[in-house]
């Protein structure tokens, strides 16, 4: 690097960048309805060419640069980042970025999230590059209300037969993401809570968000946190736990018998956009500085032309630096307007 920051980068609210989502594909194997719906992604959409995402050497090089800006956490998202040729050629490669240190900046974590469909496959492979934590989205566990939400005729063991393979291969403990919808797996609630107590799993319940323009979100099919918080109390006795660190989303709360914890994602009823850390990577290179964000700014375009790494710090740093998102905070009661990225494009 050809220079690198003493004090951390903020943003205008005083926000640091913490946390980068990196997407490396915009292909999925489901059509799950929030994300994904098959009348919009059906065989005419248009994804992605090859060539235009960036390769693995372009994305550790400005993983590298956005570590050296602050970053501590790398997350790999799609799409479905599983369907990513090699990819675990690219974990190796970001895996060997050095850990921080008192005076200099560095990797502590890098973690996937993925559907599990492909996980028992691949499991081994990455945990053997390097990759140290897995996220799997998961939002039922039956075969009729799984394959309805994610619009597949794969079964439901597939994904969990995934998180075996995970834990096998030593990404250990794997977190699940369920996303609750009113009236469709909302009736499964409690089920899922008590899988992943007797499975030894960390659950996390997301609300659901107007993420995009086409999952047809609405506020009356969203299950708000404090109701999920509720409904798992009155089933086991749970307290909450104190955040382990800045900009933590999730609700952390501990179950008194010792079973782990569960952790409840307010982003709608109760949002934390005065905490968030988090920039987003397209698989194109456009950098995010919000997950309701209309466009991004194209640093592949900087990568590409020959910038140096002094030139592609400066670019993220005026990027971050210039950032006032709170697109939650100013949700209004019917939601979002405008329009918005979509969440298969850049992660969740």
């Amino acid at each position: 690097m050809e220079s690198s920051v003493a004090s951390p980068l903020l943003d205008r609210l005083g926000r640091p960048v913490r946390d980068l989502r990196l997407s490396v594909t915009d292909r999925c194997n489901l059509r799950c309805r929030y994300c994904m719906p098959r009348e919009v992604f059906g065989p005419e959409y248009a994804f992605l060419e090859r060539d235009e995402l960036l390769r693995f050497e372009e994305l550790t090089r400005l993983a590298r640069i956005f570590v050296g800006l602050g970053v501590r956490k790398l997350r790999l998202t799609g799409g479905e980042p599983l369907l990513r040729r090699d990819l675990p050629d690219l974990v190796a490669a970001l895996s060997a970025i050095p850990a921080p240190t008192e005076d200099q900046p560095g990797l502590a974590d890098l973690a996937l999230t993925t559907n599990g469909v492909l996980l028992r496959r691949f499991a081994p492979a990455l945990a053997e590059a390097g990759l140290r934590r897995i996220t799997v989205s998961l939002d039922a566990l039956d075969d009729a209300t799984f394959r309805q939400l994610a619009d597949t005729n794969a079964p439901v063991g597939t994904v969990l037969d995934g998180i075996v393979a995970a834990r096998e291969a030593g990404l250990d403990p794997v977190k699940i993401n369920c996303v609750l919808q009113r009236g469709v797996n909302d009736g499964r609630l409690e089920e899922l809570a008590g899988w992943a107590r007797d499975t030894g799993v960390t659950l996390r319940f997301i609300e659901f968000m107007d993420v995009g323009t086409t999952n047809g979100w609405l506020r009356d099919r969203m299950v708000p946190a404090a109701e999920v918080a509720e409904r798992i109390a009155a089933r086991w006795a749970i307290e909450p736990v104190e955040p382990t660190h800045h900009g933590e989303v999730a609700e952390r709360y501990r179950y008194l018998d010792g079973a782990g914890e569960v952790g409840i994602i307010a982003s709608v009823s109760r949002p934390f956009c005065g905490d968030c850390t988090r920039a987003r990577l397209s698989a194109v290179g456009e950098l995010y500085t919000c997950l309701f964000a209309a466009r991004g700014t194209d640093l592949r375009a900087l990568v590409r032309g020959g910038a140096s790494d002094g030139e592609l710090t400066a670019a993220v740093a005026a990027v971050w630096s210039a950032r006032s998102d709170r697109a939650s905070e100013l949700r209004a009661e019917a939601g979002l307007s405008g329009p918005r990225v979509e969440m298969s494009y850049i992660g969740g």
